[in-house]
């Protein structure tokens, strides 16, 4: 599992890795009963506090997408496809606001947005007629 942190982003710390575990769930790279990584060891490859590592765990247990087992790794839940499915329609929301918001800084109106991303999800380099 590939996780990556920019501690200047602005976002907090614990917030990327959670969802990073959601991205990589949402797109199938973690499946039902994968185990991550333990708390110390993630926070050695990130450089990061052992208890920020903790506190995503402890969320994304909260919110039933982990499952503890005493004394062993934490593992995916076992999320039925309505739950992943939802899933990833979060995360395609949460990459698209950002375009939003580009789009009404730029003025871009919204027939020419949709058309701009219709044509990337078509594979038509934007700008040409597909």
């Amino acid at each position: 599992m590939l996780i990556v942190v920019d501690p200047s982003s602005g976002v907090p710390v614990f917030r990327q890795v959670m969802d990073q575990v959601r991205f990589h769930i949402a797109g199938g790279l973690l499946k039902p009963g994968d185990e991550l990584p333990a708390t110390r060891t993630l926070s050695a490859e990130l450089g990061v506090n052992p208890m920020t590592i903790s506190k995503a765990y402890n969320l994304l247990e909260h919110d039933g997408v982990l499952t503890r087992r005493p004394g062993k790794p934490l593992v995916v839940a076992d999320l039925d496809a309505s739950e992943i499915a939802l899933e990833k329609i979060e995360q395609l929301r949460t990459s698209l606001a950002e375009a939003v918001r580009v789009a009404r800084q730029l003025g871009v109106g919204t027939d020419q947005a949709l058309t701009t991303y219709r044509e990337l999800l078509e594979g038509a380099p934007t700008g040409e007629k597909p």
